[in-house]
């Protein structure tokens, strides 16, 4: 007869000190040299520890290791387990002083050459005219814990700032509330514009967490709420964040139509810099019969015209737009283009957002249970956008009340076509030509295909709802278009 793992009292301790170890070097080998450990013990113990809290306490990335949710939430209860423990072994404590308290390009025209109806505002900051030193390590608890609730914005966003950067072993992340307020705090153009780029370059530099992202998704809808309006409860909120360098037909709208033409009442919002052709999706929209709406009663008028509207991200948080314009002086992206797949600014049942990663695909999976959003669906693909390639597999990976589904959608191979417009077309006209039928393309269709299932199944009620059914509707919506 066997019985599950119970390791006993004094292993267990053992184990919380090795926790701590882990989440501080964000790796095993880390970890074991810390702790004067070899790595397989440390192996083992992170095993023990996935089975003691039933959890799985990291999720491996191309960065390192990665704490979920749950191991975030044990951090400062665990590091003050083990500085206490160092305190009493070197003998501190035992006076009658205080115990240490540990801190909380330019390109050939493609046909897509029209700026956005929506100019780009500048960015508000609020710049700081006392600023203080960073805190040191050895005052950075007291430093951070004299900053309270109730402090003005750019010192509270200071605290946030020290708590997040100071390095492995001395920082820590934020949890959902803090990471709300840093950034509502930024939204609402208080924020000195050095304290904007330390605190987002460092989290991007670190690795956003779940609850980080969590939090900033709030403060956004927090923003956007007295611009939205009443919430309109469309069935799907499909974000289409594109890159500008990101060359190719936005096959993804023609899907959309798809879906509004089976009945789903859709949202589109999204963004593709501010360039020349950052007018790309709203000409897009345009060109499909599709409404570009600026306010909540624009929304409201075409779902009940045609069941599809696409909002410009500015209409509606023009200050997040702004962040993002600061690409150019980076050169990298930010947290916020983490965010935006999950912000659902009209209250959709239903979101389709798109991962490029495994790992990203399972942070948003954490961050739509924190926000207890009920219906979202995450394909992983190339960009943060979903649009399906048939000619790769694609994860579809559904939150359904909570609970995780996926499913593999294999590899349809040798796929005529290349989904590229062929001599004589524009980019913008080949798109066009393909829904009309004017072109053929099987690649392109397929793509729009496939991506439009994608969205039937995210739409679906049913948690038993298979992708291929919904492939067989989107197919035949994709055969009667235009009637």
């Amino acid at each position: 007869m066997t019985t599950d793992f119970r390791p006993p009292p004094i292993g267990k301790i053992k184990l919380l000190l090795a926790l701590d170890a882990l989440l501080r070097e964000g790796s095993v080998t880390g970890a074991a040299a810390s702790l004067e450990l070899q790595v397989s013990s440390v192996s083992r113990m992170l095993g023990e520890l996935r089975d003691l809290f039933d959890d799985p306490i990291f999720i491996r990335t191309g960065r390192g290791l990665r704490p979920t949710p749950f191991a975030e939430s044990l951090r400062l209860r665990v590091r003050a387990l083990a500085e206490e423990a160092e305190a009493l072994l070197q003998g501190e404590g035992w006076t009658s002083r205080k115990p240490t308290v540990p801190a909380p390009i330019e390109h050939r025209s493609d046909g897509w050459q029209k700026p956005s109806k929506v100019a780009p505002p500048p960015l508000a900051v609020t710049r700081g005219e006392h600023l203080e030193a960073a805190p040191t390590h050895s005052g950075i608890a007291r430093r951070i814990a004299g900053i309270g609730d109730n402090e003005e914005p750019q010192r509270r966003l200071a605290k946030y700032i020290a708590l997040t950067s100071p390095g492995p072993g001395r920082s820590r992340t934020l949890d959902v509330e803090e990471a709300r307020d840093a950034l509502a705090i930024i939204l609402r153009g208080e924020a000195d514009p050095v304290q904007l780029g330390a605190l987002l370059m460092t989290l991007q530099y670190r690795g956003p967490t779940a609850l980080e992202l969590a939090g900033f998704v709030r403060a956004i809808r927090e923003v956007a709420a007295s611009t939205v309006g009443p919430c309109l409860r469309p069935d799907l909120d499909w974000p289409v964040y594109v890159s500008p360098r990101w060359k190719r037909p936005p096959w993804f709208v023609h899907a959309a139509r798809l879906v509004a033409a089976a009945g789903h009442r859709v949202v589109m919002h999204g963004h593709f810099g501010n360039g020349s052709d950052s007018g790309k999706l709203e000409q897009a929209a345009e060109r499909a019969g599709i409404a570009v709406c600026l306010s909540s009663s624009d929304v409201s008028a075409a779902l009940n015209a045609s069941n599809i509207a696409y909002v410009p991200l500015a209409a509606f948080a023009p200050q997040t737009q702004s962040i993002l314009n600061l690409h150019p002086l980076l050169e990298t992206r930010t947290p916020l283009h983490n965010v935006l797949p999950l912000i659902n600014p009209f209250g959709a049942s239903a979101t389709l957002a798109g991962s490029p990663g495994g790992a990203s695909r399972l942070i948003y999976a954490d961050v739509a249970k924190l926000l207890g959003m009920k219906r979202v669906t995450v394909a992983s693909s190339v960009r943060s956008f979903a649009q399906v390639n048939p000619t790769r597999a694609t994860t579809l990976t559904r939150i359904f009340d909570g609970r995780e589904i996926s499913e593999r959608v294999p590899v349809r191979p040798e796929v005529p076509g290349s989904g590229l417009p062929s001599s004589g077309y524009s980019q913008r006209e080949y798109w066009e030509a393909v829904w009309s039928g004017a072109a053929r393309d099987d690649l392109a269709e397929a793509s729009i295909i496939y991506t439009a299932a994608a969205a039937l199944l995210s739409v679906s009620g049913d948690p038993g709802a298979r992708f291929d059914d919904c492939l067989k509707q989107a197919t035949d919506h994709w055969r009667k278009r235009g009637r």
